[in-house]
């Protein structure tokens, strides 16, 4: 919800599941948010960063690492690092 302004006035937004695209709800305490920093030719950080979610549900199978590689690696290629 927004308000005249244009500010969000929500204390909840939800996020999806990076890896599964399920709904994480509010009460999910397993799942985790992770920030992958981008670097440049050189192997420094530029100052940005792409954003991956994890629900706790593929966090309680063990997927997650495999998850993470496979959405990097697809991230890898769009911004062609």
């Amino acid at each position: 919800m927004q308000n005249e302004e244009g500010q969000n006035m929500d204390l909840y937004i939800p996020r999806k599941c990076s890896a599964t695209n399920r709904l994480i709800t509010s009460k999910d305490h397993a799942a985790v948010q992770i920030n992958i920093g981008h670097l440049d030719e050189q192997g420094r950080y530029t100052g940005s960063f792409s954003t991956f979610a994890l629900c706790g549900n593929v966090r309680a199978q063990g997927d997650a690492d495999s998850a993470l590689d496979r959405l990097w690696q697809k991230k890898k290629a769009e911004i062609k690092q």
